[in-house]
């Protein structure tokens, strides 16, 4: 029979999660379970104040309380088969905290960022004045930090800016301009993202009180990420073309021809052309800066089940079996005012990714 180690595991899995993420501030496990991967979010608006009569009585208000469930769909699992004779017989379960700690340092956590900031990001891009796109090349050690002080100003960014919860991510360029950049005169540091001297590592500042976090791993800072790779894990997504299915001129679409596998955007498309026209769906882009507030942003883990059969109680092979599966989510809540979403913003480089060459 296996044993379920889910429970005693947790909460040092958890502090592994917490120590090798860049996205620490945001894991929580405060939320109200109704089942195996559904909680509630409650949210509250009211009316405000009304001119009072002296002559008497009051002006009644109305308030709305709206439950709303979210659920879990980062589903994600894995086993390994460890040979018999490959495991100190005298210390098995360490081996197998051993590979689960491997596993959550150098697989697990990546991941909890990646969801995170390409979760984050996409829900940007749906807002206006909430998202926006600046080549690489544009940015320079004279405009870094306008730029990015005009990303806090965005929309109402400026209110939570003020309550102090706004975290800032940028690429790991973007950082080296801020260093150059002489109309910035804050100190960078090296510091640690989680307490106790076990977290990342990276570049912090601030910028009118907001921390900003340099995310050195970039491999983690993408707008959208494959996470059924054939090898595991998660990848960028490239851009891909497809014969379009328009039977009219979309109008604002851009249309490509191909040639020898190279596709260039037609100038002045014409319908009668278009049984020879393709499409790109859209890819994966770099992210320049990210920007989440603590309040609204939340990363949600629930490890669901940690399992370790020993030789002869399974059918796998002659070894022990390890299985981990994990079940987690990342949610942009709306404000408690009018119920949108405005405490984040993202910026991309206009640059499709590309996957380097084997």
């Amino acid at each position: 029979m296996a044993l379920n180690y889910a429970e005693s595991w947790a909460q040092e899995l958890l502090e592994i999660m917490i120590q090798e993420t860049l996205t620490s501030p945001f894991i929580t496990q405060k939320v109200r379970w109704l089942d195996a991967k559904t909680f509630h979010f409650t949210q509250m608006s009211t009316s405000g104040y009304k001119t009072h009569n002296r002559n008497g009585g009051w002006n009644r208000g109305n308030y709305v309380q709206t439950d709303i469930p979210f659920t879990l769909t980062h589903d994600r699992d894995v086993e390994f088969l460890v040979d018999q004779a490959d495991v100190d017989e005298t210390n098995q379960t360490a081996s197998i905290q051993n590979i689960s700690r491997t596993f959550e340092r150098t697989q697990s956590s990546p991941e909890v960022d990646a969801l995170f900031f390409s979760k984050v990001a996409q829900k940007a891009q749906e807002l206006n004045g909430y998202h926006s796109a600046t080549k690489r090349s544009e940015w320079t050690k004279n405009n870094v930090f306008s730029k990015l002080k005009a990303m806090l100003g965005a929309g109402k960014l400026r209110r939570y800016k003020a309550q102090g919860v706004l975290i800032m991510y940028v690429d790991s360029a973007i950082m080296d301009l801020l260093e150059l950049s002489t109309e910035f005169t804050r100190k960078i540091e090296m510091t640690q993202i989680a307490e106790g001297g076990l977290g990342i590592q990276t570049r912090v500042t601030d910028i009118d009180g907001v921390p900003v976090m340099e995310v050195i791993d970039n491999e983690r800072f993408y707008s959208k990420f494959n996470f059924d790779g054939k090898n595991g894990g998660f990848e960028p997504v490239e851009a891909k073309y497809a014969k379009t299915e328009d039977t009219e001129l979309a109008s604002g679409k851009t249309y490509y021809t191909e040639s020898g596998g190279v596709y260039t955007a037609v100038k002045s498309p014409v319908k009668s052309s278009l049984g020879d026209y393709y499409e790109k769906t859209d890819g994966s882009h770099a992210i320049n800066v990210l920007i989440a507030c603590g309040q609204t942003c939340k990363i949600v883990p629930k490890i669901s089940s940690i399992y370790y059969f020993a030789p002869g109680a399974h059918t796998e092979g002659d070894g022990y079996l390890y299985q981990n599966r994990s079940l987690s989510d990342v949610f942009v809540f709306p404000n408690g005012k009018d119920g949108k979403i405005d405490s984040i913003y993202v910026d991309v480089d206009t640059e499709d990714y590309v996957a380097p060459t084997e």
